[in-house]
């Protein structure tokens, strides 16, 4: 597995319910083609995954780098 450099890191805890998808998609709109946002939770993001699916089919790759059981990292990559 070639190493990822992450363009921009978020961690979702810290930023406020109401607007963390919004700001997630918000971060991830603005990386160029072939960068990576590194999102870490304290739980599965699989919501969040499933939203990507809906608003963002074919513009994404979704790779998990931690599964648990406190931390989950996930990388999104932009084709």
């Amino acid at each position: 597995m070639k190493e990822i450099v992450f363009a921009e890191k978020l961690h979702a805890p810290d930023i406020e319910a109401k607007i963390r998808h919004p700001r997630i998609f918000e971060v991830f709109d603005g990386l160029e083609k072939g960068e990576y946002l590194q999102l870490s939770n304290d739980h599965d993001p699989k919501p969040l995954h499933y939203q990507f699916i809906m608003e963002r089919e074919g513009e994404f790759t979704w790779e998990y780098l931690e599964e648990g059981p406190n931390r989950w990292c996930v990388a999104i990559g932009k084709i």
